[in-house]
């Protein structure tokens, strides 16, 4: 029989999870369908849906924009990382049991580890921005032992709540116009300014000695932000496609109990960073 998944969002038409997931399943010999289902921006417009998708036998929803907090809600239980971040980007369903994780943060520190090969342990890490993309890598980042995390945002605070609810010694936040000329092993950019095209508000001094620079965002080639990471010196680029296959694996061994490889969606996707 064949198990039925989907991914709720509005839009949802540009969604590559549907892709991802077929080339997972092909590649596992797995029998699954995966849906775009589009929900109303109404109140109770995503539970709406997720109900009727429930009710003709959907195993599980991935979930984007806007109704990321609305799954954490719908859920009946959520995990560590999924009240942290107050969002999640999956449900899976047994019974009336609903799970929520988030797993954009363990996708994050994979394709760290595993792919850029970066260690993150003794690291000093920058976070530029303090919504939800922050608050999903956060816990993940934490649990691989970095020296220090700042998370920097335009307004400070934003950045000092986040930090104080991550109850560690190892976060501080502050604004932008704080940074200074600290120095990091690790730049991350958490804000949505290249999906604009912008720069986020950050001095290039924040990029001495920086090993990497990380752009949350993916398939848009040299972001602003990159672009000022790479003309400040840093030596190593990359964008969030990596992100976004890693934490695709993790919702699909989540959901089928084993873990698909990623390699060859990362050299079909990759876009240049020059």
């Amino acid at each position: 029989m064949t198990d039925r998944y989907a991914i709720v969002g509005n839009p949802v038409a540009q969604a590559k999870s549907p892709q991802i997931h077929a080339e997972f399943a092909r590649q596992l010999g797995h029998d699954l369908q995966y849906l775009r289902l589009e929900a109303p921006v109404t109140p109770g417009g995503f539970a709406a849906t997720v109900d009727a998708f429930r009710a003709q036998g959907g195993r599980g929803v991935n979930v984007t924009a806007p109704f990321k907090l609305d799954a954490v809600a719908y859920a009946t239980e959520a995990s560590d990382a999924a009240r942290l971040a107050g969002a999640a980007n999956a449900l899976t369903f047994d019974g009336a049991r609903v799970r929520a994780d988030n797993f954009d943060g363990v996708g994050l520190v994979n394709d760290l580890l595993r792919n850029q090969r970066f260690e993150l342990a003794g690291r000093r890490l920058l976070i530029l921005g303090a919504g939800g993309a922050a608050r999903g890598a956060l816990l993940p980042l934490l649990q691989q032992r970095p020296a220090e995390i700042v998370i920097a945002n335009r307004t400070a605070a934003r950045a000092l709540a986040l930090a104080h609810e991550c109850g560690a010694g190892a976060v501080r936040g502050c604004g932008l116009d704080e940074l200074g000329g600290s120095a990091f092993d690790l730049v991350f950019n958490a804000t949505s300014a290249s999906l604009s095209d912008e720069l986020p508000a950050v001095p290039a001094a924040v990029f001495a000695g920086a090993r990497l620079a990380y752009e949350m965002a993916y398939g848009r080639g040299l972001t602003p932000f990159l672009r000022l990471a790479r003309d400040a010196g840093v030596p190593r680029l990359a964008d969030g496609l990596g992100m976004l296959l890693e934490q695709a694996a993790e919702v699909f061994n989540w959901w089928r109990g084993v873990r698909p490889d990623t390699a060859a969606l990362r050299r079909q996707w990759a876009v240049p960073l020059v």
